[in-house]
């Protein structure tokens, strides 16, 4: 159990919680306990999907500026690597995940959103990546997943400017999946999350693996990738189980082992 990032498990749903107060700033340390919550969530047979939250009043303000500000090169060379450590873990749970976002996801927040599979995010809610104004750039994957999610024109205008995106914006430009009311954006995410409990947990992450990957490569090489995962999934339990329940009894009734 971290001090400023951990997880919590109730009823087949996992809650990646952000907890350092006031602002959620990503320092070195809550990077690392997001690493190990992340990885935790992972291996955990009683997860089926993961939502990430920040709390009620903000998601996460960015990186942690003065310990950074600290830093020259050689720190920054050596940091560097647990920056990108720590969304790629995020990235890399084999489950669903969606963030939950309540006010300021911005920076390092944001980057931490654009980790997850999908992104529910309040009324009130301000996203960006503000750090060119500190004479940086994104560094936590922001340059690349952004790119991957808005197109390249919109990503680079976003972060040229480093301006704020509010709720309706980042819903027009595919930032974000949906806007919820700022009382009802945790619960939401928890619904969308749910839905996945009991379900067929090999084909889940298989299906995410693949289109992950997939978007990494060419089209040629992208459907070689989803053969192998389909083709795969006939070692399963869970592909001779829901194909003898859908010939039984139609389709969405079928028991799933995860096996």
């Amino acid at each position: 159990m971290g001090e400023y990032a951990r997880l919590e498990v109730a009823d087949g749903v996992g809650t990646l919680r952000l907890d350092r107060p006031k602002m959620n700033a990503l320092d070195a340390q809550m990077q690392e306990e997001i690493v190990e919550a992340a990885r935790e969530a992972d291996r955990r047979e009683d997860v089926a999907a993961v939502v990430v939250y920040g709390g009620e009043r903000v998601f996460a303000a960015g990186a942690d500026i003065k310990e950074m500000a600290a830093m020259g090169y050689r720190a920054m060379l050596a940091h560097g690597h647990l920056l990108q450590e720590f969304t790629r873990a995020l990235a890399a749970i084999g489950k669903p995940t969606v963030s939950a976002i309540t006010g300021f996801a911005l920076g390092g927040g944001c980057e931490v959103a654009l980790a997850t599979d999908v992104r529910f995010c309040a009324d009130n809610a301000k996203l960006g990546q503000p750090e060119i104004l500190l004479g940086i750039i994104p560094g936590a994957g922001g340059t690349q997943r952004l790119a991957r999610l808005v197109g390249p024109a919109k990503a680079k205008e976003l972060i040229y400017t480093g301006r704020f995106v509010d709720a309706d914006e980042a819903l027009r430009i595919g930032l974000v999946d949906a806007v919820h009311p700022a009382d009802r954006v945790y619960d939401e995410a928890l619904s969308w999350a749910r839905q996945f409990v009991g379900g067929p947990a090999l084909a889940l992450r298989v299906a995410k693996d693949v289109v992950d990957r997939g978007l990494e490569t060419d089209l040629q090489t992208g459907l070689e990738i989803e053969r192998a995962g389909f083709t795969g999934l006939f070692a399963t339990d869970d592909q001779k189980a829901g194909m003898a329940s859908f010939i039984e009894n139609g389709p969405g009734k079928a028991t799933f082992s995860g096996r």
